[in-house]
């Protein structure tokens, strides 16, 4: 029988979360890096008993990101809405998991998809444009191949195009099902060959 990719893709107002990153490693900084690419303006504290310089540097010019100096504390979750552990100690990543599982936290354990409430999967980015690629954790490096075709594939226009297909609706009047309709008649050719 067919596997099926059963995750349901959201996309999160992330400046209206806490997110929390345990770890101030190599992992952290991936994580990091890869969160605040799609989300500048996210709301994150890392939490770790010391960083790499690259990760000290790099949140030096991002006053979003709070750095805490100290090993890994259940209290540290108040206030929190997901959280990455990403430490190089599988305990410390077991307590984390069972703290947030008590908590009704997000949760996602680096490379540990058993300890994973979630997946961060690749993203491709053109203006308003957002596209999320999973592979249900089997390949990251096949959606970050998947990902830089479609950043090649699509237009930088895209954004214009959006901008005038919001004009467009702005303009409709009648109920939902009206709208919905003229918009599939306007965008269907888009995609025609």
């Amino acid at each position: 029988m067919l596997q099926v990719n059963e995750l349901y893709p959201i996309f999160l107002k992330t400046e209206q979360l806490e997110f929390l990153i345990v770890g101030g490693g190599n992992v952290a900084l991936e994580k990091l890096e890869f969160l605040l690419k799609s989300s500048p303006n996210a709301k994150i504290t890392m939490i770790a008993p010391f960083y790499r310089e690259a990760t000290l540097d790099f949140v030096s010019k991002r006053p979003n990101v709070k750095l805490i100096h100290r090993t890994f504390n259940r209290f540290f979750l108040k206030g929190k809405h997901v959280v990455i552990a990403t430490t190089d100690k599988p305990v410390v990543n077991k307590r984390v998991h069972y703290f947030c599982k008590k908590k009704r936290i997000l949760v996602n354990v680096a490379d540990t998809p058993d300890l994973c409430d979630f997946y961060m999967g690749a993203i491709v980015t053109k203006g308003n444009l957002k596209i999320g690629i999973s592979t249900n954790g089997k390949s990251p490096t096949l959606a970050k191949r998947i990902r830089q075709f479609l950043e090649e594939l699509l237009p930088e226009e895209v954004n214009d195009l959006l901008d005038t297909l919001q004009n467009y609706r702005n303009t409709l009047n009648g109920d939902f099902e009206f709208k919905v309709s003229e918009m599939n008649k306007v965008t269907k050719s888009i995609l025609e060959k």
